[in-house]
């Protein structure tokens, strides 16, 4: 089986620098240098797509553009690029959002997967009129997706349940492909709602020991309910030459980290009521020393960024021996990004795709015979 690499649209701007932001934190003033215009977007996913990534991930929260739109306007500027679009179940009713899902994808050409975030900060959710607490919303998201994933079947929907009310609800056209359904979570009634309804299921960066104890944790829950996923995991990567060149760009960002920016947003981040937040957090104590958790993961993004918080980094062939350590375990799927993600998807694309490739475990998914990432590129 060959491995999955999507890639990630930057809706909250790019930089030379880490653009901060996520779960309650607000972009950083780095977001700026590059603003998140569909042109730029745009160029983002074209090369992409080029370079052989099936999708790109797109943000979803105050922090960032609304992936909806976002997506809807840069995939005219692609071909065959998939938009893994970000939304939270409780900002739209469940008909509607089947129902936009099977209009993007008769308008794409069926290229849309759904990343589904239930929302970790409730004072975020408060924001947008959402005041249910963490369970509750979790719970709410699984009679979101049974309403969704009937509606998809083509079925007449009524359903009256503790949160979510339909009546007589059904779509004139149905998707085709029906999208599949992406969720990550780390809460106990995280993984019960993604052991019956996702596709696939994504995890953070954490080191291969605690991402082996998540896979089999969700693998027990998914087989109580006799169905299977896939695995995929969140990453950002800072792939060289050689390992020197990689750490000299690590060390760099590292070093345009404000120690009262690091302070602000480790106490706002401290405020997340995400279980996989909590962790992401554990894995550096928003100390600058130490953040090579694990040979090439390194933490050091976590201490200005939301969310995804670890970073591959080291050369081409060493990231390519650590996303094999990870399919080891059973992730399938790797969602990546880099700063700033224009020119990091090129050298992960000419670097380190080539060398999976030259092994067997990876092929380009749009031109598998004749894409110039099928080759070693030449190094310095």
């Amino acid at each position: 089986m060959s491995l999955t690499f999507h890639w990630f649209l930057p809706t909250n701007g790019d930089s030379r620098h880490v653009v901060g932001g996520g779960h309650g934190t607000p972009a950083t003033a780095f977001g700026r240098n590059r603003p998140p215009t569909v042109a730029y977007l745009s160029q983002i996913a074209r090369a992409a797509e080029d370079l052989g990534f099936v999708g790109v991930l797109t943000p979803t929260g105050a922090w960032c553009e609304d992936a909806w739109l976002t997506t809807a306007m840069v995939s005219q500027h692609t071909e065959r690029l998939k938009f893994l679009v970000a939304f939270r179940p409780g900002f739209v009713s469940p008909t509607l959002a089947a129902q936009m899902a099977s209009t993007f994808q008769r308008q794409t050409g069926g290229r849309l997967l759904l990343n589904v975030v239930t929302g970790g900060e409730s004072h975020e959710q408060r924001a947008y009129g959402d005041f249910l607490d963490k369970d509750a919303r979790y719970r709410r998201t699984g009679e979101f997706l049974q309403i969704v994933r009937d509606l998809w079947e083509g079925k007449t929907v009524d359903l009256s349940g503790e949160y979510l009310q339909v009546e007589d609800a059904r779509l004139a056209r149905v998707p085709d492909p029906v999208p599949e359904v992406y969720f990550g979570g780390s809460s106990p009634i995280a993984g019960e709602i993604a052991a019956r309804h996702v596709d696939v299921y994504l995890t953070w960066g954490e080191p291969p020991a605690q991402v082996a104890e998540k896979i089999a944790w969700v693998r027990g829950l998914v087989a109580k309910e006799g169905r299977t996923v896939r695995f995929g995991i969140r990453l950002h990567v800072i792939t060289r030459d050689t390992a020197e060149q990689a750490w000299t760009e690590a060390h760099k960002l590292l070093d345009g980290f404000d120690p009262d920016t690091v302070k602000s947003v480790q106490a706002g981040l401290a405020r997340s009521e995400s279980e996989g937040q909590r962790r992401m957090l554990a894995l550096h104590g928003g100390n600058r020393e130490d953040l090579e958790i694990h040979p090439n993961l390194w933490a050091g993004i976590g201490l200005v960024r939301g969310g995804a918080g670890t970073a591959l980094v080291g050369s081409h062939d060493e990231v390519a021996e650590r996303i094999k350590e990870y399919h080891a375990l059973g992730i399938d799927e790797f969602v990546l990004s880099g700063y700033p993600h224009l020119e990091e998807a090129y050298w992960f694309g000419e670097g380190v795709l080539p060398r999976l490739a030259a092994q067997g475990l990876w092929q380009h998914p749009f031109a598998p015979t004749s894409a110039p990432a099928a080759q070693v590129p030449f190094t310095s």
